[in-house]
């Protein structure tokens, strides 16, 4: 690889991480001057581009979300001290637990002990992909802003990108893109 090539690469990583980082100050929102997250503004794809993801969780176990075509698949930018992401965790666990959606987290801050205490916390059974390198975050860049945290993109049971939430999605916004996905990949089949 091209030595400029390389630095294009390191220099997108950085970027992806320090918005990441920069997108929701730990601490309560009132309290954190500094404090950013987005707004719940949803944008919904007519035709989403491909979602390739795959890392490895905080339990040490491969995360590719291709192993979940088929499903409706969730994927939410978190850490623990979060307060939207900690206000939007019961409802994804919900949501989790239904057959035709399976969700898998990003989480570049969290060491593995707080983010399995989250988990713990809020009954989360899904994966979280360890970013602590960036390299998820900067994977879905690739593909769509990722502008806060939380965001939560919505992808079809194709493996196409749907929609994206920026900030603490909506319960009842969220079920209906999840119907949406669901249905729009078995009515781009038939």
């Amino acid at each position: 690889m091209r030595p400029a090539a390389r630095l294009a690469i390191l220099v997108a990583v950085v970027l992806a991480i320090v918005l990441t980082l920069a997108a929701c100050a730990p601490g309560d929102a009132a309290e954190s001057p500094g404090y950013v997250s987005g707004d719940g503004t949803v944008t919904v794809f007519d035709q989403g581009d491909p979602v390739a993801l795959a890392g490895t969780s905080f339990a040490g176990d491969a995360v590719d979300i291709t192993e979940y075509r088929g499903q409706v698949v969730l994927i939410n930018t978190w850490y623990a001290s979060c307060p939207p992401c900690r206000a939007e965790a019961p409802d994804l666990a919900e949501l989790d637990a239904r057959d035709d959606v399976q969700l898998v987290g990003v989480n570049g801050r969290d060491d593995a002990p707080t983010a399995e205490a989250f988990e713990r916390t809020f009954g989360i059974s899904y994966p979280s992909i360890d970013d602590s390198d960036g390299a998820a975050t900067a994977t879905l860049q690739g593909i769509v802003a990722m502008n806060a945290v939380p965001t939560t993109l919505v992808v079809d049971t194709a493996g196409n990108l749907h929609a994206r939430i920026i900030g603490t999605a909506d319960p009842s916004t969220l079920r209906s893109l999840v119907e949406e996905a669901g249905g729009a990949a078995a009515g781009a089949e038939g």
